[in-house]
């Protein structure tokens, strides 16, 4: 026992004994990685809008070894160390880290659906079609790519080819003529830059201009927003043509609302970094200095997966394959599916009371030391305020409605598009669709040319996303209106003149999506950071405090499986309130 870090208080329930072995974690470090290849040099302008468009990666967490305890303990859903409420990527890999890494077997993990992974719906029919109707793909990380190897799902991984393009829908204005208007972004810089005519020649002497530092100071009398900063560093054509169509894609955003320093913190930091004045140029040069010197002090494990620069990744049966691994992992004692959280309450004692309504309609009350609580802010505003009474400014986080609807058309339908191949009409990423064009859609994902297997021969498969803050209408249309109008914008982009309608294969209609983060939304999170001081063991979390992407989420699972660990190890060594914590001996 010595040897692997203590016993903890040795509980004595009538004639029972209950033990658990504790092991002290690691100190939690951090690292910081762009999953796309910074362009090799930084001089264009362009190259620098296109660096803001291209999502960077996410906080990397340690590398340690596996500790388990040696013993298998099944958890008794009344009494636990943590409770995880939440199955999405945030809860599954909070608990899963817990189990796996930080020695912390004696939890459970609810979720409100009949299956695990929250907004992660992955579908596949007979005919050999395989959506998403949620996230749809991710940038990988090191934090991925642990998880994907720890979770033995490496075989499952599917990676996008990283020299597909992405592409740009935009007609006129000054920009050169493309064929079907699709314009590809630039990949080789600055090669590529001769033949990209998105921007128009004035567009990119502003754009930089701005990038090499020649803009207007910062405002001091309010916060920025994302339109704000990026046409004053870049430009209003940058802005327009390329970040606007990103924002769309990312948050289904209003960028006069978002903040620039929240939604887009990475590239806000930019600005001030450099050694030669503000510009984003600048700046990020030595953010690559400081990328370069973070990897090398903690370098990914041989043994994850590999992945290159700009690649996007998903699994072969859809990205609802890592939670679903998860729930094999911890196995039937430690996951309760249809279990609707009602309450939570702190006692006298310390511990937290979770009161679920269960599928069945009986009522449960799990007590646990410490809560994990990754659901939605409209949930957690409800049943979170007794404990954090901050979180009541939760109501003020707006999540628009966004559609997303999946068609299959016959390949011999599509037009000549930049990129095809022969039997491959689509070879790229997708298309974003700036509001400026007057298409309602949002973005369309080539999902069959991105990854094996989601469609079968002869076909191709396309993921649209349709509404967000600036479309709030798409809530009160008709599945059958979304559709049509989807197959409309596909058809006046894609498609032949002519062409028959699409198959529709998944249309959900998410009446809260993404959560927005807008002006203030730091001073919301500081006000829950300020309150969750006065409980203890009470941990909120979720795609609104931690970042909207896959990676964000799995790395706060990381990382939050550390800092529940760390609080219970505390509260043993302290002699603190103990609850059932293991099998009997």
């Amino acid at each position: 026992l010595s040897q692997v870090g203590g016993l903890s208080r040795t509980l004595r329930l009538g004639l029972r004994f209950r033990l658990r072995l504790r092991l002290s974690p690691r100190e939690l470090g951090l690292e910081l990685h762009f999953s796309s290849r910074p362009p090799r040099t930084m001089k264009s302008a362009l190259a620098l809008a296109l660096a803001l468009a291209a999502p960077a990666g996410a906080l990397v967490g340690p590398q340690r070894r596996a500790r388990t305890t040696g013993l298998r303990m099944a958890a008794d859903p009344a009494n636990v160390d943590c409770l995880v409420v939440g199955s999405g990527v945030s809860g599954s890999c909070t608990a899963f880290h817990l189990a796996k890494n930080e020695g912390v077997e004696n939890l459970l993990l609810t979720e409100v659906n009949e299956v695990v992974g929250g907004n992660v719906i992955s579908k596949e029919n007979d005919e050999g079609f395989v959506w998403e109707e949620g996230p749809n793909s991710f940038q990988p990380t090191p934090g991925i790519m642990q998880t994907v190897h720890e979770l033995g799902i490496t075989n499952d991984l599917v990676l996008a080819d990283a020299t597909l393009p992405r592409f740009v829908y935009w007609q006129g204005e000054g920009a050169g003529n493309k064929l079907a208007n699709l314009h590809a972004l630039p990949t080789n810089l600055p090669g590529d830059l001769l033949t990209f005519q998105l921007l128009t020649w004035p567009g990119r002497i502003r754009a930089g201009l701005g990038a090499a530092g020649l803009i207007a100071p910062a405002p001091t009398d309010r916060e920025e927003s994302v339109r704000e900063f990026v046409t004053r560093h870049l430009g209003a054509e940058t802005f327009e043509r390329i970040i606007d169509p990103f924002v769309s894609g990312v948050y289904a955003g209003d960028p006069d609302e978002l903040s620039m320093r929240a939604a887009l913190r990475k590239i806000h930091r930019l600005e001030g970094l450099g050694d030669f004045g503000p510009g984003l140029v600048s700046g990020a040069v030595n953010r690559f200095k400081e990328i370069a010197d973070e990897k090398a002090t903690n370098p990914p494990k041989p043994e994850w997966p590999t992945y290159k620069g700009g690649q996007l990744g998903s699994f072969r049966k859809g990205l609802q394959t890592l939670p679903n691994a998860v729930e094999k992992f911890l196995g039937p004692d430690r996951v309760r599916t249809g279990w609707a959280l009602e309450s939570v309450r702190k006692e006298k004692s310390g511990i937290y009371a979770a009161v679920f309504k269960t599928k069945a309609g009986e009522s449960k009350t799990v007590r646990a030391k410490s809560v994990v609580l990754t659901v939605p802010t409209r949930v957690a505003k409800n049943v979170a305020t007794d404990v954090i009474p901050a979180a009541s400014r939760l109501e003020e986080v707006y999540s628009p409605p966004v559609a997303s609807v999946t068609m299959a058309y016959k390949k011999e339908w599509f037009k000549d598009l930049p990129n095809a191949k022969e039997g491959r009409p689509l070879n790229g990423f997708g298309h974003l669709l700036p509001r400026k064009m007057g298409i309602r859609s949002l973005g369309t994902i080539w999902s069959s040319s991105l990854f094996p297997g989601r469609a079968p021969e002869g076909y191709e498969l396309l993921l649209t996303y349709i509404g967000g803050a600036r479309d709030r209408g798409i809530k009160d249309m008709s599945v059958e209106d979304i559709v049509k109008q989807v197959d409309e914008d596909n058809h006046k982009i894609l498609l032949k003149e002519g062409a028959p309608e699409g198959t529709m294969l998944g249309c959900k209609v998410w009446q809260y999506a993404i959560p927005q983060y807008r002006k203030g939304h730091l001073d919301i999170l500081a006000d829950i950071e300020e309150s969750e001081k006065d409980a203890p063991g009470f941990f909120m979390g979720g795609n609104y405090r931690t970042g909207v992407a896959f990676g964000d989420c799995v790395q706060y699972g990381i990382n939050e499986a550390a800092k529940v660990a760390e609080f219970l190890k505390e509260g043993a060594e302290a002699g603190g309130v103990a609850v059932s914590m293991s099998a009997s001996a």
